[in-house]
């Protein structure tokens, strides 16, 4: 059975978070549309999110895997074509994760770090809410 990826972070316009209900096998987030409840398919909205956040990787994946194997310190080249891989096989990766859904915990510290997806009363994705990095320094 496949899981709503993005459950518990997912709001309507008006900031209401959206339950998630099942209709047979299929995962729904649940929008009030002034009293009436639309069902909308969680693999479509998650597969919006799963896009918007996977498109700065395309066309980088080279330079990325090198930089995370420097990162994890696993600079040789059977490490840097793993982490290639897992950048290339985002696809795969989005059914895994509707197959297990994201952990509790990393849910949970998501909210708390204000990551939030706003859709409108259609399930279109109109917003994604990502905390700012920052370098600690406001000023500047």
């Amino acid at each position: 059975m496949i899981k709503a990826i993005f459950e518990g972070l997912v709001y309507d316009l008006i900031g209401r978070q959206l339950p998630v209900a099942y209709v047979g096998n299929e995962p729904t987030y649940v929008i009030d549309d002034d009293g009436f409840e639309r069902h909308v398919s969680a693999s479509y909205i998650d597969r919006q999110v799963w896009e918007y956040l996977s498109e700065g990787i395309e066309g980088k994946e080279d330079f990325l895997s090198e930089q995370t194997a420097k990162m994890l310190g696993q600079e040789d080249i059977f490490s840097v074509a793993v982490i290639r891989s897992q950048f290339e096989n985002r696809d795969k990766q989005f059914f895994d994760l509707q197959e297990k859904g994201f952990p509790y915990d990393l849910r949970m510290y998501l909210t708390m770090i204000g990551f939030q997806v706003v859709v409108d009363n259609r399930g279109e994705v109109q917003e994604v809410k990502q905390p700012a990095v920052t370098n600690g320094n406001e000023d500047e």
